[in-house]
């Protein structure tokens, strides 16, 4: 190659890295407007996979419901969900009234108490309410990381076959609710 050829090719290497990222912003606006792309989506290895394996969570005492394990998860007779919160989480608080709904019309809502203080967990649920079929405690976050994680509250779809069809970072708003739980819960149903 030429010293001159070489040179060109360097001017011309700035042009097509700026291609490049102007081509995948172009797409990423286009997947925007059609709603293909979510900016805020995170996407979750748990997707299409069982639920991770792990042993009975030690119970909240004094929520009268039993705690649970992966096995409750492996093959339940309808879809659960399963709940990541906490008593010092505020979308926790903002998404109780969705949750509470979802188990007065027969869904069950399985909660993972996440890094707190049985005392503060049992206070939150005495005064909102205990939408929970059943709830364990995650002291150390370790069934979090196995879940992936990241925020609370997250709320993952498990199906009949123990699968996780779907996952919520954030609060479950009613608008969530309407446009995304409730028609997966009817078609897994």
């Amino acid at each position: 190659m030429t010293p001159g050829t070489s040179r060109r090719l360097l001017l011309l290497a700035p042009l097509g890295l700026a291609a490049a990222v102007g081509g995948g912003f172009y797409a990423m606006l286009q997947g925007m407007r059609t709603g293909d792309y979510d900016p805020r989506g995170v996407p979750s290895a748990m997707i299409g996979r069982p639920v991770p394996e792990f042993a009975a969570l030690p119970p909240l005492e004094g929520a009268g419901v039993p705690s649970f394990s992966s096995t409750d998860l492996r093959a339940p007779d309808r879809p659960v969900l399963v709940n990541f919160w906490a008593s010092w989480c505020v979308p926790c608080l903002v998404e109780h009234p969705q949750l509470t709904r979802l188990a007065r019309e027969g869904v069950p809502v399985l909660g993972v108490n996440h890094k707190d203080t049985p005392r503060d967990a049992l206070g939150f649920l005495q005064r909102n309410g205990n939408p929970f079929a059943r709830l364990g405690r995650d002291e150390t976050g370790r069934l979090g990381i196995d879940w992936g994680v990241y925020g609370l509250p997250e709320t993952f779809l498990v199906d009949r076959g123990g699968i996780v069809r779907w996952r919520q970072v954030g609060a479950i708003t009613e608008e969530v609710l309407r446009r995304d739980l409730l028609p997966l819960l009817r078609r897994h149903a």
